[in-house]
């Protein structure tokens, strides 16, 4: 009998996503002997988040940002990171070109168009900080999908974005960008997004979610290896609104492949440093607090993450086609 597996995703189908749904498309999933679902947050309108899913046991597996793993945590909810779908951080907080904010700290009294996440508004008010600014600004609060739109037609002056899915949208039209990158200004971002689970969930699971992992390792490989290719079996697997512009997902899904391996060819594998760091950082401004609002003073980065299931699949060095 098929083993199932319920995958919540973060966002509409994306790039992000690829090496999934190359899986679904050369069966690869299915050869293995599971039945993967993967549930989309545009079913409900986001209102509950991949994380949450997971917690909640209406998925298994979620793809989401490294934020929510610690915040569940120490919340007492053991989820857990089990890889990581990028490698690296891929996003930007982002001005217009033509509004003149060429730093952080000119978003001072400036409005930010906000996902509500957990720690967000707090890492952009640090970054304004560690610029030298007060980090005071308007928190505009629009509709999940509308984000980006805000700052086209001047509702907002900077949001977070997606370097390889906003980011090559606004190259593609033309419209220039200032780009803040988090690392440039002293904060220390995890990884985002990741793959979690349930801790007891993936104990129970062990097998299957080992066959899981190197099937959906050997699918982003495929993407690295041929990004045009796979930017298409995206499109006809997903068969979502949001993919229909072959040249932009084509565009986008060169540039992000450049993120999905480490320099070891591995796909997936975390790093305890980059988990320490992060969760460091939060402590160290106070950020991170139990259900009563308490101040946690320390929080091991090793029950946040795991590479165990990832073990035996093997690194490969690809050289990415011309």
């Amino acid at each position: 009998m098929d083993t199932r597996i319920r995958l919540a995703l973060d966002w509409t189908p994306n790039t992000n996503h690829t090496g999934f749904y190359v899986a679904l498309a050369k069966g690869a999933y299915q050869k293995a002997g599971l039945d993967v679902e993967i549930i989309l947050p545009d079913e409900d309108n986001y209102q509950v988040t991949p994380a949450k899913r997971v917690a909640q046991g209406t998925a298994d597996l979620a793809i989401t940002p490294s934020e929510s793993i610690i915040s569940y945590q120490t919340n007492g909810v053991p989820l857990v990171a089990i890889a990581a779908v990028l490698a690296r951080d891929a996003s930007a907080i982002v001005t217009l070109k033509q509004s003149g904010i060429t730093r952080p700290q000119q978003l001072d009294g400036k409005v930010y168009a906000s996902y509500s996440a957990r720690y967000e508004d707090e890492i952009v008010r640090h970054m304004i900080q560690n610029d030298g600014g007060q980090g005071q600004f308007v928190a505009h609060k629009p509709a999940r999908l509308d984000m980006w739109q805000t700052l086209l037609t001047n509702e907002a002056d900077a949001t977070w974005i997606f370097l390889p899915w906003e980011g090559v949208e606004a190259d593609i039209r033309g419209i220039e960008l200032h780009q803040f990158l988090l690392d440039d200004y002293e904060i220390p971002y995890g990884y985002s997004p990741v793959l979690a689970a349930h801790s007891d969930w993936a104990n129970e699971n062990a097998e299957a979610l080992r066959q899981f992992l190197e099937i959906t390792a050997a699918g982003f490989k495929f993407a690295v290896k041929d990004p045009d290719e796979a930017a298409r079996l995206l499109a006809e697997t997903a068969k979502h609104p949001t993919l229909s512009n072959r040249n932009f997902l084509e565009q986008s899904q060169q540039m992000v492949s450049g993120y999905y391996l480490d320099g070891e060819g591995n796909w997936g594998f975390m790093h305890r440093t980059v988990w320490a760091s992060f969760s460091s950082w939060l402590i160290r401004n106070e950020l991170l607090k139990n259900t009563e609002g308490e101040l946690i003073p320390q929080i091991d980065p090793e029950t946040l993450f795991t590479n165990e299931y990832l073990e035996g699949v093997p690194a490969l060095a690809v050289e990415k086609s011309a």
